[in-house]
């Protein structure tokens, strides 16, 4: 099993077993072995030979073929046994109902799960409850406390929870729910998505574009909105923080293959899913079915059976955290196969992911990959039977017997990617370089592993530098031949990014998560189009993201620091306060003294014995921030130079990684006035990991982190 350095950092921090005092206990080879007997046990119900599978099992996640999510790399086989990554509960308009959700989220949350729900069903706000002759509070008001129960789950010291919030456009709380999230912070657990139906959609463009909002509890028209106007007002929240996304709902039930409906989706989209049904996901390795620059067609084809049989598997061995979604899942026994690298395979093909030829082979790798899977699931079908409710669904129409009711989805990728040393799922790489700051003052490179080789004798650090600041199509010294291919998401406009997405979607069963990276400079306008489009190409839904846009905010009031020549007079009493925080070092307490405007003046550090060179360092450390604050030197800057620096020891502290005695000075800096925000240009506060201060990158619909694997959705 060949890993890179960075898939060893990720697999020990979030997946490997470890002991009462925090010590790995596992190594690798040893959760692959875990896990492939796990799941091949599941083969002795239907009287198969487990010992095969497992065999088979362990070969395709060794050789980085296909991965399972990362429930089932963590769980299988573990007392814990949650293999699921996420679930959608239901909400009915009743105290009862909605109570018991929040009940059952926690549960979710706490098995490390996600959940996805419809608010559709609830009341509006004011409208009359006969039992109590009060008013309702309407679906907003409700998701609060949703929210207010992960952030207590959260707390709690348990895997951060993700949930999804939607909404019908023809709710007549629409408008409320579509601002809910303006205000930063609001509603924190909860990405929220609006389904839009295909009448709204046909009103789109016209100048009578009315349309009826319908009060769920009555089944009455409450009133009547603008189409246009309504569009306007979610491109124009989207184009501000990215959210709310979009769900096209009624296209998402036509091509259910189950005759009920699905009105809510996991919380990255990509899995529509009906009450109490669970996401069982895996992906398969593009990268590694390129031969002399074709695809391997026949091996793809026997990885993609296996993969088939190891999550139909999943189902059978997963311990659900409720009965009702054990009950659910093994009815319909949806599966979902997706696919990792795609940008990464394109690249070893000579291919340009901004192409024509790279849609072509999107449609081609999935199509293939969606009909091998039906074959698998007949396969399946043969020796296990078909899922129960087979008999009512429209495969049972088409004469096509199926363990599964579907098999594909395209889902992020965030960690098992970084795991595989391959791109994000479908999506164009993010970046191609980045550095981070040592200890010793040096840069620690990171780079794409095939730009590394294309630069051959061109590579050096000060490249990467210029990579890394100007962009790799800015730098003459570069071959045409190579920027033409090593291009990222910044290199793609949105209407690439969306024809990828309906490629793909057009061979996938359930949805494709990806998110629509535009310029800083799109407009709102851009938004709306990108909307139409993805509707015209056959999406599911979309989610976009314009770079910069979510935790904006420019420090126009700050002065330059050329202006800031005077020194400040210290006071002879300063108020302040001192955090401790742990060290590879031992324990750091942190002193910081404000001026009269709350603004930090002097830091005083203390570490370890007095007389010590870190006892020294550190204080050395303090003297000159403080000598730096007190002569203009901007805290963001400050911050900016310190973090991420890396000592001989990480340790982690209240569920943050402190690097190093300068990483643990700027995140209190950082946590205590730059409200939990780093610097990114100079002129913008970008939202950073909460675990090891990276830069989060907004793709496959989420908040990721290349440096740690921190995924705000799982």
């Amino acid at each position: 099993m060949k890993l890179s350095e960075n898939s060893l950092i990720v697999l020990s921090s979030r997946y490997l077993k470890r002991d009462e005092k925090g010590n790995t206990v596992e190594k690798p080879e040893e959760l692959i072995e875990r896990v492939a007997k796990n799941i091949a046990e599941a083969d002795k119900i239907y009287k198969q030979d487990s010992a095969l599978s497992e065999k088979q099992f362990y070969r395709v996640m060794s050789n980085l073929d296909f991965l399972p999510n990362s429930p089932t790399l963590m769980n299988a086989g573990r007392s814990l046994q949650q293999l699921s990554a996420c679930f959608v509960l239901p909400i009915d308009d009743s105290m009862v109902s909605i109570f018991d959700a929040v009940k059952y989220t926690a549960l979710i949350h706490q098995s490390g799960g996600g959940t996805g729900f419809s608010f559709s069903r609830l009341r509006p706000k004011g409208d009359i409850v006969r039992s109590t002759m009060g008013a309702s509070s309407g679906p907003v008001s409700f998701m609060k406390v949703f929210n207010a129960a992960t952030e207590a789950v959260k707390q709690g010291g348990t895997r951060r929870g993700a949930n999804m919030g939607i909404l019908r456009v023809d709710h007549p709380d629409i408008k409320e729910f579509i601002d809910c999230k303006v205000k930063e912070g609001e509603i924190s657990n909860f990405n929220i998505s609006v389904a839009l139906t295909d009448l709204f959609m046909d009103k789109i463009g016209k100048q009578d574009d009315s349309y009826n909002l319908i009060n769920p509890h009555t089944g009455k028209i409450a009133k009547q909105l603008s189409a246009n106007k309504i569009l306007e007002n979610i491109t124009r929240h989207a184009w501000a923080n990215g959210e709310p996304g979009i769900v096209f709902i009624d296209r998402i039930n036509a091509k259910h293959p189950i005759s009920k409906e699905i009105e809510a989706t996991n919380p990255c989209g990509e899995q529509p899913l009906l009450p109490y049904e669970s996401c069982n996901l895996g992906s398969i390795n593009l990268t590694n079915f390129v031969n002399e620059g074709q695809v391997d067609y026949d091996r793809l084809g026997e990885i993609v059976d296996i993969a088939v049989h190891f999550l139909d598997n999943v189902i059978d061995m997963n311990r659900y955290p409720l009965k009702q979604i054990d009950e659910t899942t093994k009815k319909y026994r949806k599966i979902g196969l997706g696919v990792m690298g795609f940008a990464d395979m394109l690249i070893t093909m000579n291919i340009a992911y901004n192409s024509d030829e790279a849609i072509t082979q999107a449609e081609n790798i999935m199509k293939f990959v969606d009909e091998r899977s039906k074959k698998a699931s007949m396969a399946l079908a043969e020796i296990r039977g078909t899922f129960p409710e087979w008999k009512n669904s429209k495969w049972k129409k088409a004469g096509v017997k199926l363990r599964n009711a579907t098999t594909t989805t395209i889902a992020p990728t965030g960690t098992i990617s970084m795991i595989a040393d391959t791109s994000s799922g479908i999506e164009p790489n993010f970046s191609l370089a980045y550095a981070k700051n040592v200890l010793d003052g040096k840069r620690l490179y990171y780079v794409n592993k095939y730009l590394k080789k294309a630069l051959g004798k061109l590579y050096s650090e000060s490249l990467l530098d210029k990579i890394i600041i100007e962009g790799l199509q800015n730098i003459d010294i570069i071959p045409e031949k190579i920027k033409k291919v090593f291009v990222t998401s910044a290199d793609c406009s949105v209407k690439n990014h969306i024809k990828i997405q309906a490629a793909f979607q057009k061979y996938v069963d359930n949805a494709v998560s990806k998110t629509i990276n535009m310029p800083n400079k799109a407009t709102i306008e851009d938004v709306k189009q990108a909307y139409l489009l993805a509707y015209n190409s056959g999406c599911k839904g979309l989610t976009v993201y314009r770079d910069g846009s979510r935790s904006i905010q420019v420090l126009s009031s700050r002065e330059s620091d050329s202006a800031k020549t005077k020194p400040l007079e210290r006071e002879n009493i300063l108020n302040g306060f001192t955090e401790k925080l742990k060290t590879g070092r031992g324990s750091l307490y942190v002193t910081v003294n404000v001026d009269k405007s709350g603004t930090p003046i002097e830091i005083f550090t203390n570490i370890g014995k007095s007389g010590g060179d870190t006892a020294a360092l550190s204080e050395a450390i303090g003297r000159l921030i403080s000598i730096a604050l007190q002569n203009g030197v901007s805290l963001d800057k400050i911050v900016m130079t310190l973090m991420n620096i890396t000592g001989a020891q990480s340790v982690w502290d209240n569920g943050r990684l402190i690097k190093s005695v300068p990483d643990a000075i700027a995140k209190v800096l950082k946590a205590h006035f730059l409200n939990g925000k780093i610097l990114g240009d100079g002129k913008t506060l970008y939202e950073e990991c909460p675990e090891c201060g990276g830069t989060l990158e907004f793709l496959e619909g989420c908040a990721v982190c290349k440096s740690c694997g921190f995924s705000r959705c799982s």
